[in-house]
């Protein structure tokens, strides 16, 4: 996140540049530490795992990761974070740009098509730690806090997001509101639904993309319910 800071606003002077590299190894360390942070959480269990270790793999001394992210649970916080974003740039979901591209699309189906892929993309990142969510947040009330379910569930607030931009698309299906679009998204596209289908069950992620896609189109979408009905699991 220190990557936005230095603008470069004194490009001819020396001085100008040592913020910006500043800025720049710092990012870096934060990134090696998230990443050797998140292999060592997936591959162990979070309560299993030490900042100790989680130096030694990143290559840092322990006292940087303290520095960095003061206690594990504010490191795993990120862990989350950055696997939802892929990246570690403090920009919120509604404003990356797959998102906005996905809302301005002028039909409701094509805004489904892409919002879809979106997801698919971040379910993919995100799947593997879901399970250390939960885990986690059984034994640590304060990290069950900072994933909250239901209306204040931040993944509520985007698929809200979509489903206002949705519904007010000439193809969309007429009765369906705001919020009946948005529960549908939200319970859909969930990551607990993608494990369920892609690890649990096999599927592919291209298999578990296209029933969605189909699934939602018909439900908020007029005249693609045979699509739907074309849909099956190979």
């Amino acid at each position: 996140m220190d990557a936005v800071k230095g603008s470069g606003t004194h490009h001819g002077t020396h001085h100008g540049k040592r913020p910006d590299k500043r800025a720049e190894r710092s990012r870096r360390t934060r990134e090696k530490i998230i990443t050797a942070a998140r292999d060592l959480f997936i591959a162990q269990g979070y309560g299993a795992t030490s900042l100790q270790e989680v130096a030694d793999r990143a290559g840092v001394a322990v006292q940087t990761v303290y520095f960095v992210f003061r206690n594990k649970r504010a490191l795993f916080k990120d862990v989350v974070d950055t696997s939802i974003a892929g990246d570690t740039e403090p920009v919120a979901t509604m404003e990356r740009d797959w998102f906005r591209a996905a809302c301005a699309e002028p039909t409701a189906a094509g805004q489904l098509r892409a919002h879809v892929r979106g997801v698919r993309a971040i379910q993919e990142r995100v799947a593997p730690v879901i399970p250390l969510i939960a885990a986690a947040a059984a034994t640590d009330p304060e990290i069950a806090a900072q994933w909250p379910t239901g209306p204040e569930d931040p993944r509520y607030t985007v698929q809200h997001a979509a489903a206002q931009a949705l519904t007010s698309k000439p193809d969309a299906r007429p009765g369906v509101g705001t919020t009946r679009a948005a529960d549908l998204l939200y319970g859909l596209l969930s990551p607990e639904l993608y494990l369920i289908f892609v690890r649990d069950r096999g599927w592919s992620p291209d298999a578990w993309e296209e029933w969605a896609r189909t699934t939602l189109t018909a439900q908020l979408c007029t005249g693609h319910e045979r699509d739907a009905a074309r849909s099956e699991r190979p």
